[in-house]
């Protein structure tokens, strides 16, 4: 009667040859690539429907600002 074993979900980092601040660094680059700590700020209070609309639009118009500053720049 065998169990599945549960698939751990997370980031994980194997410290080699005991460099603890290479692991540090990766770790960190790993968090920072994954998007998690964004989402951690984004969960620390309740937004309104409403205002993250406002603000996903305000995002959309500044990256399509900054795309077209990019093509007009770049001869």
């Amino acid at each position: 009667m065998g169990r599945k074993q549960k698939e751990k979900k997370g980031l994980r980092v194997d410290v080699r040859g005991n460099n603890v601040e290479w692991a540090l660094k990766k770790l960190k680059r790993m968090v920072k690539d994954s998007g998690q700590v964004l989402e951690l700020k984004k969960r620390a209070y309740y937004e309104k429907p409403s205002a993250e609309k406002r603000e996903k639009k305000s995002a959309q118009k500044a990256r399509y600002r900054y795309q077209a500053k990019k093509e007009n720049n770049s001869y």
